[in-house]
């Protein structure tokens, strides 16, 4: 941690909170679940204690979610850590907007970004209605970008809730994209769009993509296109028409305070955790999720 991504939008990944469930069709081929699976296994018994029971290989085949969320509170500290600035995926193993990761976690992963205003992050929540929810209670340093998914025409409302939130950079992941979408572009700084990879992906038209560059065109937001998809991703690449898109928005140069500073703020922000303590999952019955016996995502 932070763990170097292969992300073309960003440089690496900070993942205080893991394990999520299932929301939209979105979700259905979910990278995150594979990877918790896989890391529930590791030889490296930190790694497995952290991603253990989170995730489960259905009857059918299809890897899905079991229900719990995972805090780890031992890790906010994390970007004081690091030396150099970073543009970070907040939270790719899980919803930081979950329904089970309380407000003040919420708010103390908040203060962590905001004292360390060198690194960019990059927050995305399918849950957009808490976002906008809880929005008011939260201070948004410049260096927090917000971003919801849409997958889909009936999923593009998510974009309404975004625009109630008082980021600087607030941006739409439509990826996997799954037909064509018409966005509501205004007061968004930047659309990030990409086909469904993998054994199970579904199809994608790169019209749909073009598409959405026109509307950012039209709307002044920056595009970007991430990949093309389908079960050979390094077959189809990244080009459009062409070319690749890119595009970005600006990231603030920030000089990173010495070492011993940026221990002196760990401290302040994120006090240790007890002694042998790992992690927190929640399991306070008003939380409780009732699984079906074989989700269809």
């Amino acid at each position: 941690m932070s763990q170097r991504s292969s992300i073309e939008w960003t440089d690496g990944t900070w993942n205080f909170v893991v394990g999520c469930d299932k929301l939209s069709p979105g979700c259905a081929g979910c990278y995150a679940v594979k990877d918790v699976l896989r890391m529930g296994s590791n030889p490296n018994p930190k790694v497995t204690a952290a991603n253990r029971g989170l995730a489960y290989r259905q009857a059918n085949g299809i890897l899905n979610w079991a229900g719990a969320v995972r805090l780890m509170p031992e890790r906010l500290a994390l970007p004081f850590d690091w030396p150099t600035p970073k543009t970070v995926f907040v939270n790719s193993l899980s919803d930081l907007f979950h329904a089970q990761v309380p407000p003040a976690f919420i708010r103390r992963a908040f203060a962590v970004m905001a004292a360390t205003p060198w690194h960019t992050y990059q927050v995305l929540t399918k849950r957009a209605e808490r976002l906008a929810a809880l929005a008011p209670c939260l201070d948004w340093p410049a260096n927090v970008w917000m971003r919801v998914s849409v997958e889909s025409q009936p999923y593009a409302v998510r974009a309404d809730h975004l625009r109630r939130t008082g980021a600087r950079v607030k941006f739409l992941s439509v990826e996997p994209l799954l037909g064509p979408v018409k966005l509501d572009l205004a007061g968004l700084d930047w659309v990030i769009t990409g086909g469904e990879s993998g054994p199970r992906a579904r199809p994608f038209d790169p019209a749909w993509a073009l598409a959405v560059r026109d509307q950012c065109r039209a709307a002044g937001a920056r595009f970007f296109h991430k990949q093309n998809g389908g079960r050979n991703e390094k077959a189809t690449g990244r080009p459009l028409a062409g070319r690749s898109y890119d595009e970005m928005p600006e990231v603030f140069a920030v000089p990173v305070p010495p070492a011993r500073d940026r221990r002196r703020l760990a401290a302040a922000f994120t006090p240790p955790a007890p002694a042998g303590r790992v992690s927190l999952t929640l399991t306070d019955p008003s939380f409780a999720v009732d699984r079906p016996a074989a989700d269809p995502f």
